[in-house]
């Protein structure tokens, strides 16, 4: 897969004065249906996390709140994206090097598909709490 595969998706943004609401439906917004969905959170100002890539795995990360950058690497080419809207979502295409940096006190949000089931490292995000819908 090349970088220039891994996008910004914009998510439907409904505006209320009450609070906004923002979905993701798979197959609709992303080009994967959902088999989990997982989200860091009290994750504390300037820390990494990431540092890995999936053979099978497509991922859309949000910032639910605050911010951070995502240095995605196809092994040539390298692209840093900044996240700080929770109506935009990054997708991330397999054998994709992720890493998460320069974050604002945030909470993130993943949705992916696997559809291999080997990891190119053992490094796993999914140590933190996650739910999966199948």
């Amino acid at each position: 897969m090349l970088i220039n595969e891994c996008k910004i998706v914009d998510l439907p943004k409904i505006s209320d004065p009450r609070g906004n609401l923002t979905f993701v439906e798979g197959g609709n917004q992303i080009p994967f249906d959902i088999q989990r969905v997982y989200y860091l959170y009290d994750v504390p100002g300037g820390a990494e996390r990431g540092g890995h890539a999936h053979k099978g795995l497509q991922q859309l990360i949000i910032a639910m709140s605050g911010s951070f950058d995502v240095v995605l690497d196809d092994g040539i080419n390298k692209k840093r994206v900044h996240l700080n809207r929770s109506y935009n979502g990054l997708y991330v295409c397999p054998m994709i090097w992720r890493e998460l940096d320069n974050s604002r006190p945030a909470r993130f949000a993943w949705c992916s598909r696997q559809t291999t089931t080997t990891s190119l490292t053992t490094t796993a995000i999914t140590t933190n709490t996650f739910l999966t819908a199948e």
